[in-house]
């Protein structure tokens, strides 16, 4: 069972950054897939961002030139940097990973809020 855990979510003014972390409870080479996706109220999940083992990146356009994704083997985490928030990345955001077995696995979620 793998847990993975987020955060660094919280509320910053518009044109702001935040790093979003997630921990995972296994190590990094377990994962074909790891990424951010985000739900706003009344919006279906949508996924932001995305890396895979060999560490290609993949952007949504909302994310592409703001966003970037990133992880850290030594410390089995994933990151979110996020920069020239936007009203409407206001989100709870998720972390996914996607192991080489095929399991699929969520982080509870961690707010981000950015008021204009």
């Amino acid at each position: 069972q793998v847990q993975l855990v987020e955060s660094g979510g919280g509320v910053v003014q518009a044109g702001g950054s935040l790093r979003l972390s997630c921990a995972a409870s296994s190590r990094m080479f377990s994962f074909n897939f790891m990424g951010w996706y985000r739900q706003a109220p009344g919006k279906q999940r949508e996924l932001v961002a995305s890396i895979t083992s060999s560490s290609t990146p993949n952007y949504a356009d909302s994310a592409e030139g703001r966003f970037t994704v990133s992880t850290d083997s030594a410390k089995n985490t994933l990151y979110l940097q996020m920069n020239s928030l936007k009203p409407e990345d206001t989100a709870v955001y998720y972390c996914n990973a996607v192991t080489r077995s095929a399991g699929v696995y969520w982080g509870r979620g961690t707010q981000v809020t950015v008021s204009s």
